[in-house]
């Protein structure tokens, strides 16, 4: 009771953290208790007169639809064929496309599966039901997720993210070129695009690469804007920032604007320099992750440029992330 009366109620502010942080936070825990609620529904039967269909008619047409816009393979043998020099880039691209094709692999074979044992032609397992109960509920099986990248989206958004990944891929693979400005969230594996640019920048300059940094600059520029790629580095696009925002005009770290969760951020330039380069000016350490669970999805750190101590966004707790 003491604490109650006496004590000032919890505020982000208290903590150093932006408004946005508790809006954020709500939101999480409503989305978490409308999923409880949708999974506690009863899974049997059909949804009353005048209702859509069974549960089972809904699960058939969505996966005979994702079953319709799934993609085939990547065939490796010609893509390594065209392949003239395995440079880092090309490395990468590659080691994506196997990526890609274990798990298209396996979300087609599985959707076949369950949709031969939604006919009778096959017995239903344990698995297939698993599938059958994320199917319906829109979200993405957990025997789809070990084979594929971290990820807190729907099973729509992920499934429309996905595609978009293969073409992106497609393009990549159709010279092997790097792409002017490359997508880095749509990446199984970010760090090893991050470590083959600075493998290019080091044999270009015979520099030893235990002794290579990333240096991080944030430009003005569109996507639009661009040619083709850097002679040396890589543009990436597709970042997010949470926590606080970048202020294009000054280029530099500035507080969030209320409900402005995670704005997107302008298109970046990469390159590889010397560790221990003296840095212009204050610099703050951004820990770039995957997804908004952080943690296990860590990815890199890009020093941003700042004029407040960076122990400011530290507490505010400023992050970049892919999704």
């Amino acid at each position: 009771q003491y604490i109650d009366a006496a004590l000032p109620p919890e505020s982000p502010h208290l903590y150093g953290l932006h408004p946005n942080a508790e809006i954020g936070f709500l939101t999480q825990a409503s989305e978490k208790l409308f999923r409880v609620v949708l999974e506690l529904q009863p899974r049997g039967g059909g949804q009353g007169d005048g209702g859509e269909g069974t549960r089972e008619e809904t699960v058939k047409a969505l996966l005979e639809e994702m079953l319709e816009k799934l993609m085939d393979e990547f065939n490796m043998a010609e893509l390594m064929a065209k392949v003239e020099e395995r440079t880092p880039y090309v490395v990468v691209a590659l080691q994506e496309c196997e990526r890609m094709n274990l798990l298209t692999s396996h979300v087609r074979s599985s959707l076949q599966e369950l949709d031969l044992g939604l006919k009778g032609e096959l017995t239903m397992t344990s698995e297939m039901e698993s599938l059958q109960n994320a199917l319906f509920l829109d979200m993405v099986p957990e025997a789809w997720l070990r084979k594929a990248y971290p990820s807190t989206a729907s099973l729509g958004s992920w499934f429309a993210d996905l595609l978009a990944r293969i073409k992106e891929l497609e393009a990549w693979t159709g010279d092997f070129s790097l792409p002017s400005a490359v997508w880095l969230a749509g990446l199984f594996n970010p760090q090893a695009f991050l470590t083959a640019i600075m493998q290019c920048t080091a044999r270009r300059n015979q520099w030893p690469l235990d002794r290579m940094t990333l240096q991080c600059d944030v430009t003005k520029k569109s996507r639009e804007d661009l040619a083709g790629p850097p002679r040396e580095g890589a543009y990436v696009h597709g970042l997010c920032m949470e926590g606080a925002r970048w202020d294009a005009q000054a280029g530099l770290l500035r507080a969030a604007r209320l409900k402005e969760l995670c704005p997107a951020m302008p298109l970046i330039f990469l390159r590889a320099t010397p560790a221990g380069k003296a840095e212009p000016c204050s610099l703050y350490p951004c820990p770039v992750y995957r997804t908004r669970q952080r943690g296990p999805t860590y990815v890199w750190t890009f020093h941003l440029k700042t004029k407040e101590p960076p122990s400011k966004w530290v507490l505010a707790g400023v992050a970049l992330l892919l999704q």
